[in-house]
């Protein structure tokens, strides 16, 4: 299988970048994104050049490392998967494919396709968690959540925080992403008590760095976990909730 690789260069965060052209002819139409950059790296390597610096992990499409631009869409061609899953059938034979990284305000590239997305986890510090005393937990058997409601829970507690979303947002937003997090925790027993301090500083933290809602849902459309839309109604909710609440939920 043959492709035409447009691949972005870019020394560190204050270089200017731009993308390079590279020839594969040995493709094989089971290898993943990730690894066609693993081949072509190997070559590069071997002629004595510098390897394309991009992020990876798990590579089995639960750590969200892998983020990266596949012809302008985030992760790749096919519907709610990550790079690392996405394969070059694909393609056909003869494609050009342009790899480069996360486009978006709020993610600085560090080095080629890698992108600094701390900004995400700064809206998880400001209440992605719960608060108990030390070996005060419960017992598991005495929180009771009816299976409609852990479901639910569940399909939010899959967001795996790879950014896609904010990168195939027009207006860079978070939403979905934040969403997700505020859905989840709001309907766990543990989480229910710092519900409104949680809302308040996380939707305040998203509006300060992320964009406003596009409200056209591209986010749903590229989430590797596939983190229902409504989800981002959550975060006017769950801020209006808090207001509504006042200072000491």
């Amino acid at each position: 299988m043959k492709l035409t690789l447009e691949i972005w260069r870019q020394a560190g965060p204050t270089q200017e970048g731009k993308f390079e052209t590279v020839q594969v002819d040995d493709a094989a139409e089971q290898m993943s994104i990730l690894e066609l950059l693993d081949h072509v790296n190997d070559r590069l390597i071997e002629e004595g050049t510098e390897p394309y610096a991009f992020a990876s992990d798990c590579r089995e499409g639960i750590c969200g490392t892998c983020g990266l631009l596949v012809n302008g869409r985030p992760h790749g061609p096919g519907q709610n998967t990550p790079a690392c899953q996405q394969r070059l059938f694909q393609f056909k034979d003869g494609d050009t494919i342009k790899l480069e990284p996360f486009r978006s305000a709020a993610y600085p590239v560090i080095k080629d396709m890698i992108v600094d997305r701390a900004k995400l986890d700064h809206v998880m510090e400001q209440g992605g968690y719960v608060s108990m005393d030390a070996g005060t937990a419960p017992d598991a058997d005495t929180l009771h959540v009816n299976h409609e409601t852990s479901e639910y829970a569940l399909d939010h507690a899959a967001c795996i925080g790879c950014g896609a979303c904010v990168a195939s947002c027009p207006n860079g937003a978070a939403h979905l992403f934040t969403g997700a997090k505020l859905v989840h925790l709001s309907l766990m027993p543990l989480g229910k008590e710092e519900r409104g301090r949680r809302a308040r500083n996380m939707v305040d933290d998203l509006e300060q760095n992320f964009g406003h809602c596009s409200l056209y849902g591209e986010c749903a459309d590229v989430c590797p976990a596939g983190v229902p839309l409504t989800a981002v109604s959550a975060v006017t909710r769950e801020r209006a909730r808090a207001a509504f609440r006042g200072k000491d939920d």
